[in-house]
């Protein structure tokens, strides 16, 4: 398994990243200590969460994927072997059972704080390596609203700037609760705007970004690259699968029994015009070249020179082992080639 430095710490993550959301909904406890077992023999030491987690979103799972990994700690002592990430929620108008005093949450030192506090005593450790804010406290396209219909921001009359985030992550960082801090479905402007701060404040600074990449929207190219290499601001890249779009099993219409589009119904970001004629075509592509489609997908993301990590999510051991060999995948001059005609023709359906 390659490893890779975490922006300009000293901190060194393999190239894939489990992703856990799915354990409290999907996955089990069981199942979840089982895709932790696999990882880690796999050479997997970045695990990511979030106190959102389990997916979808609501009052009732929030925390539990936190737990599941927390009780695995405690169960295995395996925490010195896991670099492990996690996240606090950004701005929301309707999720108010975060807090304890039932107010809606946004990014200032209280919420943070008390977010921090609880994910680890969920975790049943005393640090975090990374810890992320989810999405940002502004008003700003995100979760698949199209960058092409958003006007001139309004501020928020209360929002929280992110000088007044950072110093509060910054004294988490000093306090030794966090070891880095991370971005997440972020903008080019946001995070020059956060490296800024680091700069004139002499706050901490951010040393990655955990936005979608995937080869229906690849849209981090276009500005967000170069910020992430000349900046040393990683991707961790998500969603890599299309919600598992990309393995082709959605084709023509199909739901699996138990897959994620069968049990929620929530997946419009990759159901828009032109996106399954783009998962025909690379399903197609991955068959000429004799390779499975999920780990011509996740070794594409994982080659960028953009890119950190690229994060694996599965419902079982069996699409857990199919990720995890796309590490072992180089993509030929030629595939790749061939991928970006197909980028050429079908672009970004899936912004």
């Amino acid at each position: 398994m390659d490893m890779r430095r975490l922006g300009r710490t000293d901190i060194n993550v393999s190239a894939l990243c489990l992703g856990t959301m799915t354990f409290g909904e999907q996955n089990t406890r069981a199942d979840g200590f089982a895709q932790m077992d696999r990882a880690l023999e796999a050479g997997v030491n970045f695990f990511d969460t979030a106190e959102l987690y389990a997916i979808p979103p609501k009052a009732a799972t929030a925390g539990r994927t936190e737990q599941i990994i927390g009780d695995w700690f405690e169960a295995s002592g395996n925490r010195d072997q896991v670099i492990l990430a996690t996240k606090v929620v950004g701005r929301s108008d309707r999720m108010d059972w975060f807090r304890d005093d039932g107010a809606l949450p946004k990014l200032d030192r209280k919420n943070i704080f008390e977010a921090v506090d609880k994910s680890l005593t969920r975790l049943k450790t005393d640090y975090i390596d990374l810890y992320q804010i989810h999405w940002p406290d502004r008003n700003m396209p995100g979760f698949g609203a199209s960058p092409m219909r958003f006007k001139q921001p309004e501020r928020l009359e209360d929002e929280i700037t992110i000088e007044e985030t950072l110093e509060a992550m910054t004294e988490l960082v000093t306090a030794g609760k966090i070891r880095a801090i991370g971005l997440s479905n972020e903008s080019s402007w946001g995070t020059m705007s956060w490296l800024e701060a680091h700069r004139t404040k002499g706050l901490a600074r951010v040393q990655s970004i955990q936005n979608t990449y995937n080869l229906v929207n690849r849209t981090f190219e276009v500005n967000l690259a170069e910020v992430a290499l000349r900046e040393d601001v990683g991707l961790l890249a998500y969603s890599t699968l299309a919600q598992g779009f990309l393995t082709g099993k959605y084709l023509n219409g199909a739901r699996p029994k138990g897959a994620r589009r069968t049990l929620f119904n929530r997946m419009a970001r990759y159901e828009g015009p032109g996106a399954e004629a783009a998962y025909t075509a690379y399903v197609a592509l991955a068959a000429k070249f004799d390779i499975d489609p999920a780990q011509m997908a996740i070794a594409f993301a994982t080659a960028r020179p953009f890119t950190t990590a690229t994060i694996i999510g599965a419902t079982s051991l069996a699409q857990l082992d199919v990720a995890l060999g796309a590490a072992d995948l180089d993509l030929s001059d030629e595939l790749e080639d061939r991928i970006n005609e197909l980028h050429k023709i079908h672009g970004n359906p899936c912004p």
